[in-house]
């Protein structure tokens, strides 16, 4: 049914998880996997009673795991009174059918997980939007095992062509309902866009990481407020911003929601105008969780999401968190592994004056050096040079005062407005 998928009510169910290894997986990364995946379980409402990993080569194309393991996890569903099977990978609508009947019970693959987390999480209009798109384009090809009656909800009497079948019916619904999203989306893409327009001047870093690194709890003890930090998986969805005074500059901090590995394709399309932020931040803080086994991983997945969003032209700071839960045998080979990363513990406010220094450091790294002569009439502009700028000298001289500073080139083109015209001598015109 449906409601599988959307915003389904797992309220403590008995789940079982099931995982591949084989040429391109370790047993070690299977179990870390299914580690992972019992979290999520856990984030839905599920309670893990029992983890199954096979060593198989390729995914069976019908049943996944083949026919003696399907017997075995009818097995031990019987055995455990599990309700729910969930899968650490993506499942056809032809494999979640065959599973369902030879184990008689829900089965839930990956994606549909994560989209129920989602949906669970979704707070704002933007955020239950891109969610419900998501959900939607997941749905789509699976009609027919998620057979519903939708035209209950919209047309009936009227809806069908000649023909027409009952999924087809649904499957037009359905399309409607997506471009419906889509220009709701667009339309919140806009005014998401003039808010920013609204920020412009000021430099703006975005917190990225994987979900659970102490994104949120970073920026709380940042910006000393209080952002939304749980232990648990996806505790932030939307993009909160936050002004934050560093010693020269004032930024704008963005926290945004975290990634995950075999995150949905349509999640992510779904989410990339909340992750506008992230694309057109000056610095990404990407916090990667050093006391986990798999930060080298984390770390990937993210880097990966990043391209996606070409956003890896950005300056980004890596940010190794949670200092104070790694021995000095992991501390030791991520400082090798990683010589440019800032150590930090979010939660014990350990290395944060460190870390502005470098934000500091890296928003300047790109200042242009500029000499101007300024009429005094032109106080707005002296005001902005002055809460922009690194000044190094201030002379006057009449009516004028000639400025010697750096700034980012985007600060100097705002100033070239405020100014009108400025000439190759550095006088304004």
């Amino acid at each position: 049914m449906l409601d599988d998928v959307k915003n389904s009510d797992i309220e403590k169910e008995r789940v079982m998880l099931v995982g591949l290894y084989g040429p391109d997986t370790t047993k070690f990364q299977a179990e870390e996997y299914l580690e992972e995946l019992a979290l999520l379980a856990d984030t839905a409402g599920g309670i893990t009673v029992e983890k199954v990993l096979q060593n198989k080569t390729n995914p069976d194309i019908t049943t996944f795991v083949g026919k003696g393991k399907l017997q075995e996890l009818k097995r031990l569903k019987g055995e455990l009174n599990i309700d729910t099977i969930i899968f650490d990978d993506d499942l056809s609508p032809t494999q979640v059918r065959n599973i369902e009947a030879g184990t008689d019970a829900k089965i839930l693959d990956r994606s549909a997980l994560i989209l129920d987390i989602f949906a669970g999480r979704a707070k704002t209009a933007a955020a239950k939007t891109q969610v419900e798109l998501a959900q939607l384009q997941y749905l789509l090809p699976r009609l027919t095992r998620y057979w519903t009656h939708l035209s209950r909800q919209k047309g009936g009497i009227g809806t069908k062509g000649p023909g027409e079948t009952q999924i087809e019916t649904d499957r037009r619904i359905i399309g409607q309902r997506i471009a419906t999203l889509k220009d709701k989306l667009k339309k919140l893409d806009q005014q998401r866009t003039t808010q920013r327009k609204g920020r412009e001047g000021m430099h703006r870093v975005s917190l990225v990481g994987y979900t659970n690194a102490g994104k949120s709890t970073l920026m709380n003890a940042l910006t000393e407020t209080n952002v939304l930090a749980e232990n648990r998986l996806f505790a932030t969805l939307d993009s909160t911003v936050r002004r934050h005074e560093l010693e020269n500059h004032t930024i704008l901090l963005s926290d945004t929601v975290g990634f995950i590995r075999k995150l949905p394709h349509n999640l992510v399309e779904s989410f990339k105008s909340t992750l506008d932020e992230v694309r057109e931040a000056d610095v990404l803080l990407h916090v990667v969780d050093g006391s986990s086994k798999m930060a080298h991983e984390y770390k990937e997945v993210v880097d990966t999401t990043l391209e996606e969003l070409n956003a890896t032209n950005t300056r980004t700071i890596l940010v190794l968190n949670k200092i104070d839960m790694m021995d000095t045998d992991q501390i030791k080979e991520l400082r090798s592994d990683y010589p440019d990363a800032i150590f930090v513990s979010a939660e014990q406010s350990i290395g944060l004056d460190e870390l502005e220094v470098k934000i500091e450091q890296m928003i300047e790294s790109e200042y242009v050096d500029h000499t101007l002569q300024i009429p005094m009439s032109k106080y707005k502009a002296v005001a902005f040079i002055h809460e922009n700028a690194n000044v190094d000298k201030e002379v006057y001289e009449g009516s004028d005062v000639e400025l010697t500073f750096s700034m980012a080139e985007k600060d100097f083109e705002q100033l070239s407005h405020l100014l009108n015209t400025i000439g190759t001598n550095g006088e304004v015109i």
